[in-house]
């Protein structure tokens, strides 16, 4: 009987050409979050857009679903170090949301909000990327509570608490604000592929958690990762 662990297999050299710096590829979907997953009531769910706008938009969870669906199949990538290969993630577009938004021309900025309270930002013309998408699946399945159903934002270009569990609303602004991770030291940005995790080149992700009051326990407050 061995006591030794397989060796994982080698990665091929196209998988090595799509890893970002530091991260290690992974099949399953690590769930990260600290306390409970909000409740989804389709009555009284909505998606809003508002801020720099020349009018706010609202969405009822029925005028949400009715919107033009579409897939996209992308790489997603965590600041905990883990990526995950080939995803399908379908739902609405973000180029069919902007189809009913005119930003304002301040408008530089666009800040998530998500339940139950948090919120992070990002630049107006990486949100409206072709691979951006208000995700309802993933893999042919709804998504799951855990891993923000019923909908979430999908940004693959950037770390994926940049892609807000949850997804409530897009708020138009003008400045680059930052949102709750960005207040304890994550960066503003945001770039896997330029190892964009913190603002200062000390932090670490265990003194962003300690900062932000993160717990693993059930009683710990919730704050979006993955």
């Amino acid at each position: 009987m061995s006591f030794f662990k397989p060796k994982k297999p080698e990665l091929t050299a196209e998988q090595k050409r799509r890893l970002p710096p530091g991260q290690v590829l992974t099949e399953k979907w690590p769930v990260l979050h600290a306390s409970y997953i909000p409740r989804f009531d389709p009555k009284t769910w909505d998606f809003r857009v508002w801020g720099l706008v020349t009018e706010p938009v609202r969405w009822t969870w029925d005028e949400f679903n009715r919107l033009p669906m579409t897939s996209v199949t992308c790489d997603i990538h965590c600041v905990t170090r883990w990526s995950k290969y080939d995803n399908v993630f379908e739902g609405v577009h973000v180029k069919e949301i902007m189809q009913h938004v005119k930003p304002l021309p301040e408008a530089k900025f666009v800040m998530e909000h998500a339940d139950p309270d948090y919120t992070t930002d990002i630049p107006l013309d990486e949100l409206v990327d072709d691979d951006v998408i208000l995700a309802l699946k993933h893999n042919g399945q709804p998504l799951t509570p855990e891993h923000g159903g019923p909908m979430r934002l999908v940004v693959p270009k950037l770390y994926f608490w940049k892609s807000s569990k949850w997804l409530r609303g897009f708020e138009f602004i003008a400045d680059d604000q930052p949102g709750f991770w960005e207040m304890y030291g994550y960066n503003m940005h945001g770039d896997p592929w330029r190892s964009e995790r913190y603002a200062e080149p000390t932090t670490t992700l265990k003194s962003v958690r300690q900062a932000a009051g993160y717990s693993p326990e059930p009683k710990g407050k919730h704050r979006t990762e993955d």
